[in-house]
């Protein structure tokens, strides 16, 4: 034998007393080898026991090599990775939604294979939301709903953060989220439908959601005033629109009919005036108004208020004058005509307005201006905003004003119907007298003048209306005439007026 596999002793080993029978041999040599097995047992690390006779030569196991060694445990590591690995990727999969202890203990054992092999710890291309790669230990787990430990049992996760099922909740409702899918805005989470209910625009006429159009694309029509937002058919369909504010009739109200095709809101209701002897005191009031502002009217000029169709009829009969389309609402008249008006105030008969008393009554021309007509059924400022339109009129044509364009003589005629208004809604913003101590609507406004909120911003439309108007006479003359009259006042516009037949620049 070589040396390598083989141990000579150099010293002399001792035999004891020789015995030639097997038996003695055989007990001899069982005695010899229990001692040498317990001997073994008591030698330093690394020593090799020794053997007597034949036997001072112990045999060595073969051994490996340390190539071998390396290579059997590095394709054990390969095995335990590739299971990792996979047993990992199983756990990705798109349908898993909450875990529970069973699954933290798989996953502890796969991390820690993952992280002992001699293979860098490469992530997944993605993480579930729910289960971040690196384990977390369960006293690190808080639920951001309740700041409680989860604990076991199962749990959410979402935007790096767990929940308790019960905790993750819908921000709008304030109720728990089961369904598979809700709705994520910042780092709130709602109900789709909750969502939906938010954010998805309904209209204020049908309340319902607005429909799509072809496009896809939500698409609705919004008052520029009132902000109404409503579906594109409700301006085709039946819906009712009040003939004061353009407000189109929800479902859950009714307008109020005034018999002549014309429908009013509430709002408009109440403080409209009915007859022409209602409407005197403001019409008055309004005179006095062009008093104060050195432009009284010395002319007793009638006013009358009349019907839908006793106004169509006297515009049909008037020669001269310029009347806004697609509706006028008042006439400044210069010829002779026969006029119904209205002579009593009518009333309410469930959802019209009943029991209207009108008057035939002959005008006599006695100066340029006939009469005032002005539509029964409006609200005080939209009434008392057209009186003082037509006295305008009134005036120019009483102090000789002739052959003025209609833009010019219609522009002057809104600034007065604004300032007006503006006297009316804002007191004191042109340091103007105000007609309120003067007049009252016996439905809204008191004695002493104090008009309602709703009052007040129902002249702020009317305002809009006149400011905003897309007409070139109505419109652009109002912008034009209005520019003038900030920058020179009115009495010198008007004198430039007078004097030109135009705006001064």
């Amino acid at each position: 034998m070589s040396s390598s596999n083989v141990n000579q002793f150099s010293q002399p080993c001792i035999y004891g007393h020789f015995v030639s029978s097997y038996a003695e041999r055989k007990s001899r040599f069982m005695k010899w080898l229990t001692k040498v097995f317990k001997g073994n047992r008591g030698l330093p690390r690394g020593q090799q026991p020794q053997f007597l006779g034949d036997e001072n030569m112990i045999w060595r196991a073969p051994a490996r090599t340390l190539d071998d060694h390396s290579k059997a445990s590095k394709e054990k590591e390969e095995l335990d990775h590739a299971t990792a690995v996979s047993l990992s990727e199983d756990l990705k999969r798109p349908g898993y939604k909450c875990r529970t202890d069973n699954d933290e203990d798989l996953e502890r054992s796969l991390n820690h294979d993952l992280s002992s092999s001699s293979y860098p710890p490469y992530p997944p291309p993605y993480a579930p939301s729910y289960a971040p790669w690196e384990y977390n230990p369960r006293s690190y787990r808080i639920c951001n709903g309740c700041h409680g430990d989860i604990g076991s049992g199962n749990y959410l996760g979402c935007m790096g953060t767990f929940f308790h099922p019960e905790c993750f909740l819908c921000r709008a409702c304030g109720y728990p989220i089961t369904e598979h899918e809700f709705s994520l805005s910042g780092n709130n989470t709602y109900h789709k439908s909750c969502f939906r209910e938010m954010t998805h625009p309904k209209c204020e006429v049908c309340f319902q959601f607005i429909p799509t159009n072809a496009a896809g694309l939500i698409e609705y029509r919004c008052h520029p005033f009132w902000s109404q937002k409503y579906c594109p058919s409700h301006e085709h369909d039946v819906t009712k629109r009040c003939c004061s504010c353009e407000r189109l009739e929800p479902w859950n109200a009714r307008y109020v009919s005034l018999g002549d095709g014309r429908s009013l809101c509430l709002e408009c209701m109440e403080s409209a005036i009915m007859d022409t002897g209602d409407c005197q005191p403001l019409y008055h009031a309004i005179r006095d108004y062009y008093e104060g502002m050195n432009m009284k009217i010395e002319q007793q000029v009638p006013m009358l208020l009349v019907e839908r169709q006793a106004l169509n009829e006297a515009i049909e009969g008037e020669k001269h004058g310029f009347h806004h389309m697609p509706e006028t609402r008042g006439l400044c008249l210069s010829e002779e005509q026969t006029v119904t008006s209205i002579l009593k105030r009518p009333r309410m008969g469930g959802r019209e307005v009943v029991g209207i008393r009108t008057h035939p009554q002959k005008l006599i021309r006695k100066c340029e201006v006939t009469a005032i007509l002005v539509l029964f059924g409006l609200p005080r400022l939209l009434t008392g905003a057209i009186l003082a339109h037509e006295l305008m009129h009134a005036w120019l044509r009483l102090k000789g004003y002739r052959n003025l364009s209609l833009e010019v003589e219609e522009g002057i005629c809104q600034v007065l119907s604004y300032m007006w208004l503006e006297s009316e809604v804002m007191p004191g913003s042109r340091d103007m007298p105000s007609t309120s101590t003067a007049s009252s609507s016996s439905m809204s406004s008191t004695k002493k003048g104090v008009k309602s909120g709703v009052e007040n911003k129902l002249g702020e439309f009317f305002m809009h209306q006149i400011a905003h108007d897309t007409s070139p006479a109505y419109g652009g003359g109002f912008r034009s005439a209005n520019e003038a009259v900030n920058k020179y006042g009115l009495r010198c516009t008007l004198d430039h007026i007078r004097l030109t037949g135009s705006f001064p620049l």
